[in-house]
């Protein structure tokens, strides 16, 4: 019985580290790759092709600006033609507020998030507040999302990893 459980622990864990590994790693990339983005808000190391914003300079991007508060981009409405926001918009305290300041500033956003079935990412409550309920990788517009559970009091206790 003992090694029965074992194997099927080991399985969903190989499973759940497949699927996030597909998703954070390949499909990310291929969306973020895509494009060249005029605008990559909260751009953590990743170049997006032009201007690339966060709160906190995380590497040597080319062409970084520093954004003191995502709720009020410094820029002009409709700067932009294309917006990324990657793995990011599941950490801030209001989603939709933040999706109207990056539609207010460029013509199309395009989300990327943590789908469901990639359990490790859109489950992680030491870092994000909200679970999006979606299927899908890339958006462009706000899914509907839910308060993650536990996370408010994971967070309060011990810190938000990453905090937007």
């Amino acid at each position: 019985m003992l090694p029965t459980i074992i194997l099927v622990v080991l399985i969903f864990l190989a499973f759940v580290k497949l699927t996030n590994m597909i998703s954070y790693g390949w499909l990310k990339n291929k969306i973020v790759s895509s494009n060249t983005w005029d605008l990559n808000i909260c751009c953590g190391y990743t170049d997006g092709g032009g201007i690339n914003a966060d709160i906190v300079q995380h590497s040597e991007v080319p062409r970084f600006v520093r954004v003191d508060d995502i709720y009020s981009l410094p820029f002009a409405s409709q700067q932009f033609d294309r917006v990324l926001c990657s793995h990011t918009i599941e950490h801030v305290d209001d989603p939709e507020r933040f999706f109207d300041e990056m539609q207010r500033v460029g013509r199309e956003v395009t989300l990327v998030l943590p789908p469901l079935w990639d359990l490790t990412a859109a489950f992680n409550i030491l870092e994000h507040k909200h679970v999006f309920l979606t299927w899908r990788k890339k958006h462009n517009q706000l899914p509907r999302y839910v308060r993650l559970p536990f996370a408010g009091m994971v967070q309060k206790r011990w810190g938000q990893t990453i905090k937007a």
